[in-house]
């Protein structure tokens, strides 16, 4: 789950530059003393991700004027329109200080979620798993990784430091594949992309736990599959150029890990709403 100290300075810096020096719009027109109840609408069908990240963001903005935070539906939740996501009940101005940051966060990561569900939906029983890769907003991969698995997907390695994925860029260098798998920290899995079946067959022989099958067709990766036959190694991943359409047949193929960037570069948001009724 996600660790709220190591969020708070970026939700932190996330209001401040929201809000400044202040809200002049509710310093002119919301009395200082004002009482309001806040409620978070879903306006469209979706997974929802980053409810507890939107409730911290309201309790940041009333920090010297404390409100009130529930959660009407957990991160990880389906809801429809008119749903209820989250209420709040405090002070006026901090509730609307609030508004739009948590708003954003909410609606992005809810988006991360939502479409994850859907590719998740689409390869439903060939047992093929739905992974992320790096493609994240710079700052925010914590959160987007978190709403990936709220939306039912599986992370991929976290960043450069935790697993060892070789590319086209680092077989440039002609090194020794075999050696450098060898060398690796004790435990550290070995993922290896290939371009084509002599690829894949070198990263077998190096020992490669995972091969990461790029822009294959599904005929090249039933060869693939039929050529691993009933070993339980290296697993199959199919990355690049895959979408709703096409992804089930590619998971019917033998693709046992499928990573797709989309899930975090080019979401959607989901459409939430804030109301506020005065007390």
């Amino acid at each position: 789950m996600l660790d709220p100290d190591a969020l708070s300075p970026l939700l932190r810096a996330a209001l401040a530059e929201d809000v400044g020096p202040g809200d002049v719009t509710s310093a002119l027109l919301v009395p200082a003393e004002a009482r309001a109840t806040a409620r978070i609408r879903a306006k469209a069908e979706g997974v929802v991700a980053g409810v507890e990240v939107a409730a911290a963001i309201f309790r940041l903005a009333a920090a010297e004027a404390p409100v009130a935070v529930s959660s009407v539906v957990p991160d990880g939740a389906r809801v429809r329109p008119g749903d209820t996501v989250l209420t709040a009940e405090g002070d006026a101005r901090a509730l609307l200080a609030a508004e739009r940051t948590a708003l954003n966060f909410l609606i992005r990561l809810s988006g991360i979620a939502t479409l994850t569900s859907r590719f998740v939906e689409a390869v439903a029983g060939t047992g093929a798993r739905i992974l992320d890769t790096r493609k994240t907003t710079p700052g925010l991969r914590m959160l987007e990784r978190f709403a990936v698995r709220m939306g039912g997907g599986e992370n991929h390695r976290f960043a450069l430091y935790d697993a060892v994925l070789v590319k086209e860029n680092h077989l440039a260098f002609k090194g020794d594949l075999a050696d450098a798998l060898a060398r690796r920290p004790p435990g550290m899995p070995a993922i290896v992309e290939a371009e084509n079946m002599a690829e894949f067959r070198a990263a077998v022989a190096a020992g490669a736990d995972v091969v990461m099958l790029d822009e294959w067709t599904t005929d090249d990766v039933r060869l693939a599959r039929r050529e691993r036959g009933d070993r339980p190694s290296p697993l199959l991943e199919i990355s690049g150029g895959i979408n709703l359409g096409n992804i089930r047949a590619y998971a019917e193929a033998g693709a046992e890990r499928i990573s797709i960037g989309a899930l975090t570069h080019s979401a959607p948001a989901l459409d939430l709403s804030m109301r506020v009724t005065p007390l």
